[in-house]
């Protein structure tokens, strides 16, 4: 696997077990069957209780079963998930990053033992309920609402885009408290079998189909007071959940240029055109020197994340800087891998269109390219251009 400037030597133990059981667990049990996956719209659902026993979910949390595994841990879980497909991560990085991480760091004690066990095993599945039909680059316009009743709460509103929704059991969702003062964003357990909940699937997609996307619709659906996340109030709650899964974004990007480099680099040296392999063309490994490099660069921006995010060091414009970079750049290479596999490459024998595709989901959610532009914008200058 292209590691050029050798920084998997540097890996723990444990970070290389991880590593290596999720590689071993992708090989087996999901590359065989991702193409069809993601030619019918469909995600391998049973492999979810599975993910969960092998500690997939979370891992880099503490207590409730979690191991509290390293950040380079978590992110090379998530780079091994991604280079299969990002439906695979999305699946992973929602449990963890979305749902259990704010129960983990919001939540009562009598929520996080409820869920998070049941969470972190893959018995039971989560969603997170922010972005809704009217606002997605702007969340702090949201329309769901929140209005206190006899022992709890009546919800109303709509999420879409929401990964995993028709097949959660748990909804983390995001509203405005109407009965506050200021009307302040507060989180929901929101069990989605209660009344005035519905999950629709959206179909018809081009792009990370081998993944389940869903609605949230709320209709005067009741939700107890002890389902109300106690631990935070106003957008600092979604927010850090997003720098969470964020995180987890950069680093699952690089698995999936790095298996369109490993994919179209086999390619170029078993494909023989004009007497020998491709691979010998001065265009071809023009192609592959500069996507190894684009490559290592987005790895060296990933680990020096972990690093600051291990110390404490680590600012959501970090974030911003690495996702908004290593999307790009694997949406960019997976194009070219596709050039040098040629007409073979629009096929689901091979994996990088599938990737192209997936990364046009991938770098419009969790905060488009553009608005991670002018986060690092007023970061660098101390002008903000969104306001």
């Amino acid at each position: 696997m292209l590691d050029y400037v050798s920084l998997e030597d540097d890996l723990t133990e444990e970070e290389q077990m991880i590593r290596d059981t999720a590689r071993q667990f992708v090989e087996e049990n999901v590359k065989p069957d991702i193409g069809d996956h993601f030619e019918e719209g469909t995600f391998p659902t049973e492999l979810i209780p599975e993910m969960g026993e092998l500690g997939f979910y979370a891992p880099n949390l503490e207590g409730y079963g979690s191991p509290n595994v390293s950040e380079t841990a978590y992110g090379l879980l998530m780079q091994e998930l991604e280079a299969c497909d990002s439906g695979l991560r999305s699946m992973a990085s929602v449990q963890g990053a979305l749902v259990m991480y704010p129960i983990h760091a919001f939540g009562s004690d009598e929520q996080k033992d409820e869920w998070l066990p049941d969470l972190g095993m893959g018995e039971a599945v989560g969603c997170f309920g922010l972005t809704e039909p009217q606002h997605g680059s702007n969340p702090s316009g949201m329309e769901t609402r929140a209005e206190a009743a006899d022992g709890g709460y009546v919800l109303n509103g709509s999420k879409t885009w929401i990964t995993n929704s028709p097949i959660a059991d748990v909804a983390v969702v995001w509203a405005r408290d109407k009965t506050s003062d200021g009307n302040p964003v507060r989180g929901f357990l929101v069990e989605t079998e209660r009344d005035g909940v519905t999950t629709n699937k959206i179909t018809e997609k081009l792009s990370l189909r081998a993944s389940i996307t869903g609605e949230i619709g709320l209709n005067d659906a009741f939700v107890p007071e002890e389902n109300v996340l106690p631990g935070v109030s106003g957008m600092k709650g979604p927010l850090s959940c997003l720098t969470q899964a964020r995180f987890g974004i950069a680093w699952g990007a690089v698995g999936a240029a790095r298996d369109c480099f490993e994919t179209a680099r086999d390619y170029a040296t078993e494909r023989d055109q004009f007497g020998g392999p491709i691979a010998r063309f001065q265009m071809q490994q023009q192609k592959l020197a500069e996507m190894a490099t684009q490559i290592t660069t987005s790895q060296l921006l990933a680990h020096r994340l972990a690093e600051l995010k291990e110390r404490g060091d680590l600012r959501p414009q970090h974030v911003s800087m690495a996702k908004r970079n290593n999307v790009r750049m694997a949406r960019d290479q997976s194009r070219v891998a596709r050039e040098i596999l040629g007409g073979n490459g629009i096929t689901t024998d091979y994996s990088p269109m599938r990737h192209m595709a997936n990364m046009e989901t991938v770098y419009t959610y969790e905060g488009t390219h553009d608005i991670h532009t002018l986060i690092l914008g007023e970061d660098l200058t101390g002008i903000a251009a969104y306001e």
